[in-house]
């Protein structure tokens, strides 16, 4: 059987790719085991950003309702334990991961999978792609944390407008709502993720996690809590030696080289 999540490396870049193309990457507690198995690959081998992308023809089709590639894929009735066990510590992992993560969002990316497909510090969708709030669609709410994503891209009445009428979010209304950063032409699109990718991986990785993770603090906190927590983690970066380096490049007049520590 193929590998359910897939595993490149290029220089300090990783392009981890779910692999079940015949059911649109649809997901399922084996992928879910993959795909932690893979991210901790990759950080393991060295890798200053992640690049996730989906196989053939979607990025994903969300949760598979009818069973996957394992004896325990299915669905369990109570849902919540499904999401509990699979879907939000996937999600938490992304949240959390040390390095910036590139979402090329090169397909249908439905339910869970749009939570998914939003879940990286910066998306580039193909601009044949389509984005979906499909859960109300079969009776379902939001989950995979797209009620909390796409809130604060969108604000509260579009948020409500996407996931109570569940219709395809076209590439380009996703780049005007906030929801991606970049549309790429469909054969262009993994190149362009790939190379922001790189572009990260070269930049002053403790920094980068910092960044990411101060960004989702002030999303919920306010203004006083927001300064606090930016001296602390200023506090942190001044003490990298990527930092060192910049200093000492701005007196010699040359361009940092960042090493991620």
């Amino acid at each position: 059987m193929a590998d359910l999540v897939t595993y490149q490396v290029s220089g300090a870049v990783a392009t981890l790719t779910l692999n079940r193309p015949d059911r649109l990457n649809a997901l399922t507690p084996s992928l879910f085991g993959e795909w932690q198995a893979q991210l901790d690959k990759a950080l393991a081998d060295g890798a200053r950003a992640i690049v996730m992308t989906g196989a053939g023809k979607g990025f994903c089709a969300g949760a598979d309702l009818t069973g996957g590639d394992g004896p325990h894929d299915r669905l369990d009735p109570d849902l919540s334990i499904t999401l509990e066990s699979h879907y939000n510590p996937m999600i938490r992992r992304l949240a959390d991961c040390p390095v910036p993560v590139v979402m090329a969002i090169n397909g249908p990316a439905v339910g869970a999978g749009m939570g998914f497909a939003l879940a990286g510090d910066i998306a580039v969708m193909a601009k044949s792609a389509v984005l979906m709030l499909a859960f109300v669609n079969i009776g379902l709410v939001p989950d995979a944390g797209t009620t909390w994503l796409v809130a604060r891209a969108v604000g509260r009445a579009k948020a409500l407008e996407l996931a109570m009428l569940g219709e395809k979010i076209t590439a380009d209304d996703a780049l005007a709502m906030g929801l991606v950063n970049k549309v790429a032409e469909d054969d262009a699109l993994l190149a362009e993720a790939q190379a922001l990718a790189a572009r990260l991986a070269a930049g002053p990785t403790k920094a980068l996690s910092l960044i990411r993770k101060q960004v989702a603090f002030a999303l919920d906190n306010d203004f006083d809590a927001v300064l606090r927590e930016e001296a602390v983690n200023q506090r942190k970066a001044g003490f990298t030696a990527d930092f060192a380096e910049a200093v000492a490049a701005f007196a010699e007049k040359r361009k940092p080289v960042f090493k991620g520590e």
